[in-house]
This record gives C-alpha cells, structure tokens and sequence, in this order.
C-alpha cells in the first residue's frame, strides 16, 4: 500500500516539477506582444544574373582536375579516336571538344554554358565513350553522329552531332546501307 501511495505521490508531482524546470524559480509572466513588423529589416534583394553573364562566368571557370583517375593504355587509344573541334548538332545546337595538351586522354567538352572534363571510358560496344563522373555528363561517340547526355539532370544535351568523318560515314550509309539482319544465308532456299 505504502509503495502505491508513492508511486501516485510520484506521479502528481512529475508535472509540478517540470513547469518549476521550464520557467526557473520566478513566477510565469504573459506572453509579450511581438514587436511591430516596422522595426524588422526588410530582407535584402537578391540580385538577377543575366544568362548572357552566367555564361560568360562559366566559360572563364576553371574546370577541376581529377587527380584520381588514372587512364589505361586502351584508355588512352580511345582518346586518340575522339573527334575535336566544333561539331554541328541537330536544332542549331553545337558542342566543342577540345583535347587537353596538358593531360593527354582528357577532354573539354562544352555546349551552351555547359562544361565538362571528360576521360575516355572503355565501351563494351566499341562505341568512343567519354564520362565526367563527378557532373554525371557523358559524350557518347559512333561511326555516324554524336550526343552529349546529363545523366544526373536525366537529359540529352545535344543530340545528332557530326564531325566531318561522321557526316562522311552516314552518306555513305544512305548510299549503302547495312544488311538486314533477316536477309542472308539463312534463308530458305528453293
């Protein structure tokens, strides 16, 4: 019986004793009225930066190395396959690959406002693939055309691209094109 009485004694108490921690030993006071929104400062404008200026400022921006990645003898012959220069796109659109002279293997690549460093990436389908991992761009290069993708943003940046050589090669396809894969020996024969 002893032990239920203190047991309720306890219980009563609790939320005495955390009302005395919250408010210290002087008494509870009202609530003061907030202060009049006059005597706040108004928040500071931001300021609008133009595109044409937040594109000069990216293509004056530095792009950081990669200290970490190391390129393979295969690594560095896919560099040397990569078109340069600047390549037409579908749209009016146009996308830049400049080789770095420093750092054999690397590459700018760049398209309205965007820029990447890139390093080839071994492709399993022969295709020229090269990666920026760290903005999660890639330029992916075959016979015929070129595109550059955002994988992060989930978008393709530029699409149909053509370097000269790729413009040669996809005439050359229209000319004559490929086999069907359901024409050839296979067939039944009569």
């Amino acid at each position: 019986m002893k032990k239920l009485v203190l047991a309720a004694a306890v219980a009563l108490a609790l939320p005495f004793a955390a009302v005395a921690q919250g408010s210290g030993t002087a008494p509870a006071k009202p609530a003061a009225k907030p202060a009049a929104k006059t005597a706040e400062k108004p928040p500071a404008k931001k300021r609008q930066v133009t595109r044409k200026a937040a594109k000069a400022v990216e293509e004056v921006t530095p792009i950081a190395d990669d200290a970490n990645v190391t390129l393979t003898d295969a690594d560095l012959a896919v560099a040397k396959r990569v078109h340069t220069g600047k390549i037409q796109c579908e749209l009016g659109a146009d996308v830049t690959v400049t080789a770095d002279d420093k750092k054999p293997g690397f590459f700018t690549v760049s398209t309205k406002g965007a820029r990447y460093r890139m390093h080839p990436v071994e492709s399993r389908t022969g295709a020229i693939r090269l990666e920026d991992p760290k903005a999660g761009a890639m330029w992916l290069q075959i016979a015929n055309k070129s595109m550059l993708m955002n994988q992060k943003q989930g978008l393709r940046l530029a699409d149909e691209c053509q370097a000269p050589e790729q413009l040669a090669a996809s005439e050359e396809l229209k000319k004559n094109p490929p086999k069907s894969l359901f024409e050839g020996s296979d067939a039944p024969k009569k």
